[in-house]
């Protein structure tokens, strides 16, 4: 018989690569990760894995298991949700993976509605780029988080992770000093991006890239407010999505531009009907709603 947890961290070395990125991951030793996709291969009686120099690559054999595995780790998500719905309902701990622009603006509202609503539900936030969030839900860190689908960008498609229709929408703002600025205006400008690898760094790089210019950067950061004061200060233009420009600095001038960002959740796959996340996802998507104006 195959064990489910060896079969997930044949998956995760499928996804990850090493056997030390699966450890770092998973929190196991790379010799307990090791010991224990050999135990697989015993099991599976085929080989799995094939030493590439100083690494290991997927057999055949071993990438058939693995879409296997997708399917149970599915299943057994759905069954997970199905006996807690039949138990009780919306309660006991939900880790909540959260991007910082939604920490003050929804997720504050969304934790005072899920209090009144379901208090025995027991939402824990962390904040982190939806860059990230794949491997956190895979890992079991989180339970479910808001991750961005924007125009310019294609929607997240991650191995073992379900999202949900957009929550809310808003529109991409410009951020300058200039009155009736455009991004052809601001190719010659001081950029400010958020840090590279994150889905906000690459809508401004291709929304500039789509006006005949490539931007010249001169600030990464991720801190929206920030991002706002630097603009005032006169050390560059940005783009901001809209939950972040609700109180900007004086002087500093807003244009809607023609892109916008769609807030989803992103869950483990077979997990979307649990009822602590269908309850979660509800929350979310009324204070998401009723911050952005949307919906």
């Amino acid at each position: 018989m195959l064990d489910v947890r060896r079969l997930r961290l044949l998956r995760e070395l499928a996804l990850r690569g090493t056997i030390a990125a699966v450890a770092e991951a998973l929190v196991f030793s790379p010799s307990a990760v090791s010991q224990q996709l050999a135990t697989l291969e015993r099991e599976a009686g085929v080989p799995l894995l094939e030493r590439t120099g100083r690494g290991v690559a997927l057999t055949p054999a071993a990438h058939a298991l693995v879409a296997h595995a997708e399917v149970i780790l599915d299943r057994l998500e759905q069954a997970a949700s199905d006996l807690a719905d039949r138990r009780h309902g919306p309660a006991g701990p939900v880790r909540i993976g959260v991007f910082p622009t939604a920490t003050r603006t929804v997720a504050v509202a969304a934790l005072a509605l899920l209090g009144t609503e379901h208090p025995g539900l027991e939402p824990r936030l962390s904040e982190i780029d939806p860059a990230a969030v794949g491997d956190a839900l895979r890992a079991g860190d989180l339970d479910l988080a808001l991750v961005h689908d924007y125009d310019l960008l294609p929607a997240l498609d991650e191995p073992g992770i379900a999202t949900s229709a957009p929550l809310f929408t808003e529109v991409m703002l410009l951020a300058t000093t200039t009155q009736e600025p455009t991004l052809t205006g601001c190719a010659h400008a001081p950029w400010i991006t958020a840090t590279p690898a994150t889905r906000c760094h690459d809508t401004t790089v291709r929304a500039c890239h789509a006006a005949g210019f490539a931007p010249a950067v001169r600030h990464r950061i991720d801190d929206f407010t920030a991002v706002l004061a630097l603009v005032a200060a006169g050390h560059g233009v940005a783009l901001v999505p809209e939950l972040a420009a609700g109180d900007p600095p004086p002087g500093v001038v807003l244009t809607p531009l023609p892109i916008r960002r769609r807030t989803t959740t992103a869950c483990r796959a077979g997990a979307e009907r649990h009822p602590a996340i269908l309850a979660t996802a509800s929350a979310l998507r009324r204070a998401g709603s009723a911050a952005s104006g949307s919906g």
